[in-house]
């Protein structure tokens, strides 16, 4: 399913639904960011998805970030909350969805990195380099949250 993002966009359609959902900040030893290019917007994103029925917040987390990047992950804690009515994603079966985030800090604890259906590509990302990536200005405001290591609180927004 191909999807269209809408960031602050007059032209946007309006949001029919809001879906739960979680991205996490993964970090490696060396200070690398676990990032996915993803196969529905072509977009590079930090590794995440919907929350399902019967599931503990943080399992979303560890769920999502294992099936889209073979990396197995521990919570360590809550960077944010994104829920932007002016970011909207349309997808191709008619569902527009207005962001609805929650965006975590975990830590590698096992696994190999490898793609799925939601990953066309998986890497470590050198903060210097994320520049050179076509990473969604949502994105790029969670990720900026999440390295910033001044921050006490989290964004609510």
């Amino acid at each position: 399913m191909s999807r269209t993002d809408y960031y602050r966009d007059p032209n946007a359609p309006r949001a029919n639904s809001v879906v739960p959902s979680v991205t996490a900040v993964v970090r490696n030893p060396d200070g690398h960011l676990l990032l996915i290019h993803k196969t529905d917007n072509d977009l590079w994103a930090l590794p995440g998805g919907g929350h399902d029925i019967g599931e503990a917040i943080a399992d979303t987390v560890v769920r999502e970030v294992q099936e889209e990047t073979g990396i197995e992950v521990k919570v360590d804690g809550i960077i944010g909350l994104y829920t932007d009515p002016q970011h909207v994603m349309a997808y191709d079966d008619g569902e527009v969805r207005q962001q609805f985030s929650i965006c975590f800090h975990a830590h590698p604890t096992g696994g190999s990195l490898r793609t799925s259906s939601e990953s066309k590509e998986v890497r470590w990302i050198s903060s210097a380099d994320l520049d050179d990536l076509d990473i969604h200005p949502s994105m790029r405001l969670r990720i900026a949250h999440g390295l910033d290591a001044s921050r006490t609180s989290p964004y609510i927004g």
